[in-house]
C-alpha cells in the first residue's frame, strides 16, 4: 500500500522539489555574485538528474538509494557552495522516511536533521521548508489513502452489483420457468378433470345410444328409454363442462387489477421511477371492457410521463363510486399550464367515449390524467 501511495503523491512531490529548486537557483545563481558558478550548475544538474530518475525506477531499494544520494549531494552543496542548498534536503529525506514502519515519526526526525548542519542564519528558512514539505507529504498520503479506500469500495460495490444483477437474472429465469411449469400443470389438471368428469359421461351416453339403435326395431319402448338416458347423461356432461370452466375462469377484476399491478412493477424495474397502485370500492362492478380501457389509458399516461414530465414517482388510483369508476394517473414531474391534445390524449378520449366515459388531463401540478367510466346502465357498450 505504501508503494501505491507513493506513486499517487509523486507528481506533487516533484512539483514541490521544482519550486524549491527554482527558488534556490534564483537566490544562489542570480541573487548574488558567487564565485565558482560552474560548481553551482553542476550541483543543479546532479540534483535534477537524481530526482528525475527517482520516479522512473520501479524498484524501491534503488529509488531509496537515489534519494539518499540526492540528500547527500544537497548537503555537500550546502556545506561547500551555499547554505540554501539545504532547502532541497527535506524532500529526499521524506522519501526515505516514507519507507519506514513509522513514516510520520521518521519524517519529523529526518526533516529536522538539516537544521543542525547549518549556520544560524538560514535555519528558520530551512525549518519552514521542511515543515511545509512534511505537511505536503502527509496531506498527499492522506488524500491518496482516502482515494484508495474509495476505489476499493467502488470495486466492492461493482462486484456486489454484478452479483445482485446475476442473481436477479437467475431469479427471473427461474420465475419464467416456474410460470411455464405452472401453466403446463394447470393444462394437465384441466385435461384430467375434463377426462374424468366428461369422458365417462360421454362414454356412457354413447353406449346407451348404441343400445337404443339396436333395439329401435325390436323394442321401440326400450329404445326410447335408452335414448332418453343418453340425452340426460349428455346434458349432465355439458353442465359439468360449464361448471368446470366457470370455476377455473378468473374474474374480470382479478385480471384487470393484476394487469395494472404488473404494468407498474415492470415500470419501476425498468425505469428510474417509483410507481404505486391503490384502489377502493367494489371492483366487481367494473366490466372487462372498462378494465381494458383503464389499462390502455394508463399505459398511454405512463408513456407521456416518461417522455415529457421527467417524473420520479407515479401513482395510479382506482376508485369505484356509485355511478362511475375513476382511474387517476398522477406524477410529480414538470406540469404545463396548457396541454396540447396530441394523438395520445385523443386516443384515450376515444377509448373512454366508446364506454360512455370521458378523460380529463390536468398539468397544473405535475401531470394528472383522470378516466371516468359509467357503471351499470350508464355504460354505452
Amino acid at each position: 500500500m505504501n508503494k501505491a501511495l507513493n506513486r499517487e503523491s509523486e507528481p506533487w512531490m516533484m512539483g514541490g522539489k521544482a519550486a524549491v529548486l527554482l527558488y534556490v537557483i534564483s537566490e544562489t545563481y542570480f541573487g548574488t555574485e558567487t564565485p565558482g558558478r560552474s560548481w553551482l550548475l553542476l550541483a543543479y544538474l546532479i540534483y535534477l538528474a537524481l530526482n528525475i530518475a527517482i520516479p522512473c525506477i520501479p524498484y524501491l531499494p534503488a529509488r531509496l538509494l537515489l534519494s539518499g544520494f540526492s540528500a547527500a549531494a544537497s548537503a555537500m552543496a550546502a556545506l561547500r557552495l551555499d547554505p540554501l542548498f539545504a532547502l532541497l534536503i527535506p524532500f529526499n529525506l521524506l522519501e526515505l522516511a516514507a519507507a519506514s514502519r513509522r513514516p510520520v515519526l521518521g519524517a519529523v526526525v529526518l526533516t529536522a536533521v538539516p537544521v543542525f548542519l547549518l549556520p544560524a542564519g538560514p535555519r528558520p528558512l530551512v525549518l519552514l521548508t521542511g515543515a511545509l514539505a512534511l505537511l505536503l507529504e502527509q496531506g498527499l498520503r492522506s488524500l491518496s489513502f482516502r482515494l484508495m479506500r474509495l476505489e476499493e469500495r467502488e470495486d466492492r460495490l461493482k462486484r456486489d452489483l454484478e452479483r445482485v444483477t446475476r442473481s436477479l437474472h437467475e431469479n427471473r429465469e427461474h420465475l419464467r420457468q416456474s410460470e411455464y411449469t405452472f401453466k403446463l400443470e394447470e393444462r394437465n389438471r384441466l385435461s384430467q378433470q375434463i377426462h374424468d368428469e366428461l369422458g365417462h359421461a360421454m362414454a356412457g351416453a354413447l353406449i346407451q345410444m348404441e343400445a337404443a339403435r339396436s333395439l329401435l326395431q325390436s323394442n321401440p319402448a326400450k329404445s326410447g328409454e335408452l335414448l332418453g338416458n343418453a340425452i340426460a347423461i349428455s346434458r349432465e356432461g355439458l353442465e359439468q363442462i360449464r361448471l368446470t370452466l366457470r370455476s377455473n375462469k378468473p374474474q374480470p377484476e382479478e385480471i384487470g387489477i393484476h394487469r395494472l399491478r404488473l404494468l407498474l412493477e415492470e415500470l419501476s424495474f425498468n425505469q428510474d421511477i417509483s410507481a404505486t397502485l391503490s384502489h377502493s370500492g367494489d371492483l366487481e362492478m367494473v366490466t372487462s371492457l372498462q378494465w381494458n380501457v383503464i389499462a390502455q389509458n394508463t399505459t398511454e399516461a405512463v408513456t407521456n410521463a416518461l417522455k415529457y414530465s421527467g417524473a420520479s414517482s407515479l401513482h395510479l388510483e382506482i376508485q369505484v363510486l356509485n355511478r362511475f369508476v375513476k382511474a387517476v394517473v398522477t406524477d410529480n414531474g414538470r406540469g404545463a399550464g396548457t396541454i396540447a391534445k396530441g394523438l395520445g390524449i385523443r386516443g384515450m378520449e376515444e377509448r373512454a367515449a366508446r364506454c360512455g366515459g370521458t378523460v380529463i388531463a390536468d398539468g397544473s401540478r405535475g401531470f394528472r390524467v383522470t378516466t371516468l367510466l359509467p357503471i351499470g346502465q350508464d355504460a354505452v357498450l
